[in-house]
């Protein structure tokens, strides 16, 4: 499992013109899905992500989570997070996981990360054609990937 992380001040996804979720200071997060993933990963990402010291504190240095922020979290499927760009110009997404094997995982992370940060996050529609706005706050941008834990 593959994911952006953005610290934002605020986020918003819309799906045909109607906002799906939205949140105010906190975390905007793509989460891309392979055939590969187990729950192994999914409990890893949710624990790392929710505890991740990105949000300033007193001292303004980045030491806090967003669950010690008291930030909101945004989290969007996005299986081009596993394009490849090795051949030709147009990228090919076999690596992501097909929807039978995905969606399952994608739910099982947005309870994984609700249970470790306390509270429900705003999410969009697996396999929707979404419209995500952003404001970026540092900028922060943040990658992280199950299968390289660096």
């Amino acid at each position: 499992m593959r994911l952006i992380i953005q610290r934002v001040k605020q986020a918003s996804v819309s799906i045909d013109g109607q906002v799906k979720g939205s949140i105010e200071s906190g975390l905007l997060v793509l989460a891309g899905i392979e055939e590969a993933d187990t729950t192994e990963d999914i409990v890893w990402l949710a624990q790392k992500l929710v505890n991740l010291r990105i949000f300033n504190d007193a001292a303004g240095v980045m030491n806090c989570s967003v669950k010690e922020a008291g930030g909101d979290l945004l989290l969007i499927s996005q299986f081009t997070l596993f394009a490849s760009t090795k051949k030709g110009n147009r990228p090919s997404y076999i690596r992501a996981a097909k929807p039978p094997i995905a969606i399952p995982l994608y739910e099982a992370f947005i309870a994984q990360v609700e249970k470790e940060l306390g509270k429900a996050v705003q999410t969009g529609t697996f396999g929707a054609d979404m419209q995500v706005a952003l404001v970026n706050d540092g900028p922060v941008t943040i990658s992280m990937d199950s299968k390289n834990k660096e």
